[in-house]
This record gives C-alpha cells, structure tokens and sequence, in this order.
C-alpha cells in the first residue's frame, strides 16, 4: 500500500518544481506533516493489531500440530486433553524461572507476564475457549492445510469449548468472551 507521505510528497514536488523549499508553516509542509502523522499512526495501529492477532495465530499453530494423522474428528474427550496441553505449555518455562530466582527476591517480569498470561486462558478457558471445531473433518481439512496466513481463517469454522463440556458456535476473529 502506499503511503499518504508519498502522495503528497510527490503532489507538493510537481507543484513547487524541483526546488523543494518550503516555508515552515505553509499549507504544503502542513500538508507533509499531517501525512507523515497520519503513516506513523496507521503504522502503529497495525503492528498493534498484529500483536493482538499473534494470541490467536500461536493458537491455532499450536492446535495445527495436534491434528491427528490419520485424519478424524476428535472426541469431546480428546478435545478438552488438547485444551488442557495447551494451557500447560509454558509449565516448563515458568518452573525454570521459579529455579533461577533467588530466594527473597521479587518475580522477574516474564515470570509475572506469563502468569497473568495463564490465568487469562484459564479463565477464557471456563467461560468458553475459543478455537477451531476439532470436531469437524472439513474444518480439519482446511486447518491442516493451512499455510498460517491470518487472512486464511476466515473459512474455517469455529467454536467456544468451555470447562464444563458445553460447546457453542464462534465466529472469526473472535469478539471477547463467550
């Protein structure tokens, strides 16, 4: 996509010629740098949604690799296990970070971020856990095919498994709690 900068970069050149000396408070530099502004901002937008949309996309490349081999709709059973290996992922992680801490000593940053971090999922966990319908073989299908593209989501369908063994129909991207 190209840039706002660019355009009006390119406009305020055509106009003024090859000379480009502008005066600092004329409508063309105002022009320049309201479209850097407006670049930087929608720059930071995305790399913000980008971030957000990294929870999801690990997810769904966590759940990609326990597709089974032979191809098959996973069981009420096998999918709350999968849910439940995905939750303990970071077990490892945080009981190294507990070992190298000293004792009397306050919890290291990632240590905290990946505790509140558990504690987010455990809860989404219990009010409903958003995923693909494992249960399903063309969603199956299409997610074992998938290249991990976010925009190739879309046609997958997908569901909310909470705790308690209810299951609910979810839409793409996902919008809050269940």
């Amino acid at each position: 996509m190209p840039s706002k900068f660019a355009k009006v970069q390119k406009q305020v050149s055509k106009k003024k010629g090859a000379a480009l000396a502008l005066h600092e408070n004329s409508r063309d530099a105002l022009r320049l740098r309201s479209a850097v502004a407006r670049d930087d901002r929608v720059a930071r937008l995305g790399a913000m949604r980008e971030k957000m949309n990294d929870v999801y996309l690990n997810r769904i490349v966590f759940l990609q690799d326990e597709i089974p081999d032979p191809l098959r709709p996973l069981t009420d059973a096998e999918v709350h296990e999968v849910i439940a290996k995905y939750l303990r992922r970071e077990d490892e992680a945080m009981a190294a970070l507990k070992a190298e801490r000293r004792p009397g000593r306050p919890k290291s940053t990632k240590q905290t971020l990946l505790e509140q971090q558990q504690d987010q999922e455990q809860k989404e966990y219990e009010s409903g856990f958003w995923m693909p319908d494992m249960q399903s073989e063309a969603t199956l299908t299409k997610l074992r095919n998938w290249k991990g593209e976010w925009i190739a989501l879309s046609p997958l369908g997908y569901v909310r498994v909470n705790k308690s063994g209810n299951k609910k129909e979810s839409a793409f991207p996902p919008k809050g709690a269940a």
